[in-house]
């Protein structure tokens, strides 16, 4: 496992920022193992990720924030240190699909997905012995329009007992309150099955069926209050034709989902992604 800490940082465009930051890390040892950098010219913004080996480090990670300050505040930056010791925890939601939810596990077995994952929530009880199969607790929370405040209130619960950073919507068929939303900040990662921002919310498969695209696609995205409008993470297409039905469609569009859904998530635990605007930038 590794032993790395990673720096993002994003802030208006000026002179001198790469050489603060290298100096910084210098000072105090750091070997650094990866860095990269994005100027939007546009907005005149400058995002940087920037992660070292800790092995001989001389700054204790206690002490980084309030030595990194200064340069923080001469160059009016947002920043935020992630340390790969500390794995986020990761819960599942999930209705009736099960391909996005496989895959995930799948990976998390092998070791590709550096996190923990200490529940699983379903408004479905269809998933539940692949779920306790991999040795995970699994919930049924049903989910109606009249019990949606009382259930969601139970989920919250869960999430907070289990420490949950990181929330994983895999083909979970429910919309979430605005007030849920707001507790887990660019926290929420969906998978949804088209190419934002076109046939956004139910059943579009069906509906890029009737206007006959060409392409189909999925998305990875960060849920905000707005329904499917949050920044996007990673996409994909596919090529389709006239000859393909709604369920080649569908047939089609799952291989889509499953690797849009696997990288958005690891790139997410890898500290690899900043967001702006409605924006996201990924770092390689």
């Amino acid at each position: 496992m590794k032993n790395t800490a990673t720096l993002l940082i994003s802030c208006p465009d000026q002179r001198g920022l790469v050489a603060a930051i290298a100096n910084f890390l210098y000072t105090y040892d750091a070997n650094i193992i990866h860095a990269d950098q994005h100027q939007d010219i546009d907005q005149g913004l400058f995002l940087m990720r920037v992660e070292w080996d800790l092995s001989d480090f001389k700054l204790p990670i206690d002490a980084f924030p309030a030595a990194f300050q200064p340069i923080a505040d001469r160059f009016t930056m947002y920043w935020r240190l992630k340390l790969s010791q500390n794995r986020s925890r990761m819960a599942i939601f999930v209705s009736k699909y099960d391909h996005c939810l496989e895959d995930l596990l799948y990976r998390f077995k092998s070791g590709e997905l550096q996190c923990e994952i200490p529940l699983i929530i379903s408004n479905h009880e269809d998933t539940r012995r692949m779920v306790e199969f991999h040795g995970i607790p699994f919930h049924h929370i049903e989910m109606t329009r009249e019990n949606k405040v009382d259930a969601e209130a139970r989920q919250l619960a869960l999430l907070t007992e289990h420490g949950v950073d990181l929330i994983v919507l895999a083909r979970y068929m429910q919309v979430l309150s605005a007030d849920f939303v707001r507790r887990f900040p660019q926290q929420i990662i969906n998978i949804h099955h088209s190419f934002l921002p076109a046939f956004d919310g139910a059943k579009p498969y069906h509906r890029a069926h009737t206007r006959g695209v060409k392409l189909i696609g999925a998305t990875g995205h960060y849920v905000t209050e707005v329904l499917d409008d949050g920044p996007i993470i990673e996409q994909g297409v596919i090529r389709i034709s006239h000859r393909d039905s709604v369920d080649d469609l569908i047939q089609k569009g799952r291989d889509l989902e499953k690797a849009v859904l696997a990288r958005s998530v690891r790139w997410h635990l890898e500290h690899r992604i900043l967001e702006y605007g409605n924006k996201t930038v990924i770092f390689d």
